[in-house]
């Protein structure tokens, strides 16, 4: 099952013109750890990750962070066998 939070971190860094190696730099996270972030592979964040975030990039918890209602969903793969 995949978390019904999406994190919109690729969106926010394309309006702020903003590389994740400089991000990552601002917030004081190692660049792996915003990767897992990006590509929502988290289990959790820090309230402190999440406020360092939206200092660097001038934005509102709510720019980052998508609730999707729940909604369970799946990825189907087709195989041509």
């Amino acid at each position: 099952m995949v978390m019904g939070i999406t994190i919109n971190l690729d969106v926010c860094m394309a309006k702020r013109k903003m590389s994740a190696g400089e991000l990552a730099e601002r917030v004081g996270i190692t660049p792996a750890n915003l990767s897992i972030l990006k590509n929502n592979k988290a289990k959790a964040i820090r309230f402190s990750t999440l406020e360092a975030l939206c200092e660097a990039l001038g934005c509102q918890p709510g720019d980052i962070l998508e609730y999707d209602g729940g909604k369970m969903k799946m990825k189907v793969v087709i195989r041509n066998e």
